[in-house]
């Protein structure tokens, strides 16, 4: 019977799939079900809604996303370090469309404070930062800095969104070498707000 061994981990790990093949928005628990040739009603034993499932896609995504981060980062500092969580930043992003889309969601207070993976991103991505010798608010401002670069450039890359014939990797590259060129010489003085 296919209804065996159905568990909330098999459930999210079957989600975090079809998210990646069909795009998160397009993520249902009717779809899970019929991954699983069960009916609607088997899968609301291991998850209570869609929003439900989304979140657990999100905090298993945002684990194994830390994962490949803390490997890549592993051992090096300041420029290397960057390129290393950037390279796993990009590859995560374009290999897992759907499951990259999740850990983007912002998430009800009860779940993302309760999500080691998600704790885990925050944590590594200030360490990486931390090798330019910045501290608070640049620090923060820096992290949204490379947040959005590397989100908007993964993002268009997902969807084919570079169309001109230049080697999107060697664009890759300037724009990394233009990031720590950036980093290293952020503006530490702050500034007043008019």
């Amino acid at each position: 019977m296919p209804r065996q061994g159905l568990t909330r981990a098999r459930v999210s790990a079957a989600a975090a799939e079809l998210a990646d093949s069909v795009g998160l928005s397009r993520l249902t628990v009717a779809a899970v079900a019929r991954h699983f040739g069960v009916t609607d009603a088997a899968l609301y034993v291991h998850v209570r809604s869609r929003e439900a499932l989304i979140e657990h896609v999100a905090v298993q995504a945002a684990a194994a996303f830390a994962d490949q981060l803390a490997i890549a980062v592993a051992g090096r500092a300041g420029h290397q370090a960057l390129v290393g969580f950037a390279d796993a930043w990009r590859a995560f992003a374009v290999q897992h469309p759907g499951q990259y889309a999740a850990t983007q969601l912002q998430l009800p207070p009860e779940v993302g404070t309760n999500s080691a993976g998600h704790l885990r991103l925050i944590e590594l991505s200030y360490a990486m930062l931390r090798g330019y010798g910045l501290d608070e608010p640049a620090l923060t401002d820096a992290m949204r800095f490379v947040r959005s670069t590397f989100h908007g450039f993964a993002s268009l890359e997902a969807v084919d969104g570079f169309g001109h014939p230049r080697d999107v990797d060697a664009s890759w590259r300037s724009i990394l070498d233009a990031v720590h060129t950036t980093l290293s010489n952020w503006p530490t003085g702050t500034r007043e707000q008019t």
